[in-house]
């Protein structure tokens, strides 16, 4: 219980430096500072109820993910929701998203990320989003679907923030996104600079890019195109044959540090899953950290792991949240080892389809 106390209060923190460092980045756009100002009290107030339920032996995440569509417009190389191969299972409703989403906010969840897929597919996602402006909603787009409309969309919610993948330089995003990707990348982004939006970039991190990826250029030439946040993650090898993209464990032993220099030197915000995980006492995964609902509902531990024993379809979040399953990938995070870096769940992933097995059997 102290272990779990602990990391908690260190999480819970965290999530207060966090927003408070977007306080600092964002200093000279005065309404941009006004909203996170809200922002440290909405997290302030979701934080005390995730302790209340804590309390009531109800753990909760402060983090979800949810993947809202399992459609895409882009195909790209070793997409990790494309190996799934989900495109034939159903969606939740326009209602049951808002409903979930519902219950995550009154249960304390504070900042949930939404990706797919390509979310920005979904024409109800900002009429979704409206309605919880004390949430957090980094959206993870490809950036294909930003356009004058959806931009309006991201100005006028500030706690809806557009996240823009992309692979680095011109060469490596068009390679493993398509053709053209990376022009219209830039012209996007050259857009919003212009509209005051926070937003941010994420890299997929491989093998052969880390070195273009973690180079100061780089971060240098995106923080000046006003990028104020940067998700740094792990290529986890769910397609075959693309194993010899993973990241070498001098690359994932180097992340930390090169994030630290990083927060020191730039105006931004930097991220690195699961390399932050480590902090905190290994994989966040399953509830303990953070939760990820499938597009279908299912509750599973990570976009990585799509494995469920209960259903957002047929049980309350609150209820989904004490899975047997979940709660015994909590309870052995000895077997979740990330000190050769990458996704522990991911090396594990036989253990973890043994524990659905028996779960489903009982």
């Amino acid at each position: 219980m102290q272990e779990n106390s602990n990391y908690i209060d260190l999480m819970n923190k965290g999530i207060r430096q966090l927003v408070g460092d977007a306080l600092k980045v964002s200093f000279l756009k005065p309404s941009l500072a006004l909203f996170i100002l809200k922002s440290i009290r909405w997290q302030k107030q979701a934080e005390k109820r995730r302790l209340d339920w804590e309390q009531k032996d109800v753990h909760v995440p402060p983090f979800m993910i949810i993947s809202v569509t399992n459609r895409c417009n882009l195909k790209c190389k070793g997409c990790y929701a494309l190996a799934q191969q989900r495109e034939n299972t159903p969606e939740m409703s326009s209602a049951k998203l808002k409903e979930v989403i519902s219950e995550a906010h009154d249960l304390g969840v504070s900042i949930i990320l939404l990706a797919g897929g390509e979310p920005l597919i979904r024409p109800d996602l900002f009429e979704i989003t409206a309605q919880f402006p004390d949430i957090i909603f980094p959206v993870f787009t490809n950036g294909m679907l930003l356009n004058p409309a959806t931009i309006a969309e991201f100005k006028k919610q500030k706690n809806v923030l557009p996240i823009i993948s992309m692979e680095g330089m011109r060469s490596d995003t068009n390679e493993r996104r398509g053709e053209g990707v990376y022009d219209h990348l830039v012209r996007i982004i050259e857009r919003i600079k212009k509209t005051n939006i926070f937003f941010g970039i994420s890299f997929t991190m491989t093998r052969p890019t880390f070195d273009t990826l973690t180079n100061e250029d780089l971060i240098k030439s995106l923080t000046k195109l006003g990028s104020k946040l940067f998700f740094f993650i792990d290529y986890i090898p769910v397609q075959d044959g693309t194993e010899d993209m993973e990241l070498t464990l001098e690359q994932t032993c180097s992340v930390y540090g090169l994030m630290e220099n990083f927060r020191a030197k730039f105006p931004a915000l930097f991220v690195a899953f699961p390399g932050d995980e480590k902090q905190f006492g290994g994989c966040l995964s399953s509830g303990r950290g953070f939760v990820h609902v499938a597009p279908d509902g299912s509750l599973e531990p990570c976009p990585f792991a799509p494995y469920s024993d209960v259903s957002l379809r047929d049980l309350s979040l609150k209820d989904a949240l004490k899975s047997r399953f979940l709660k015994t990938i909590r309870e052995n995070r000895d077997k979740l080892d990330e000190s050769n870096g990458g996704c522990a769940l991911w090396v594990q992933r036989e253990w973890v389809k043994s524990l659905i097995e028996d779960s489903l059997w009982d």
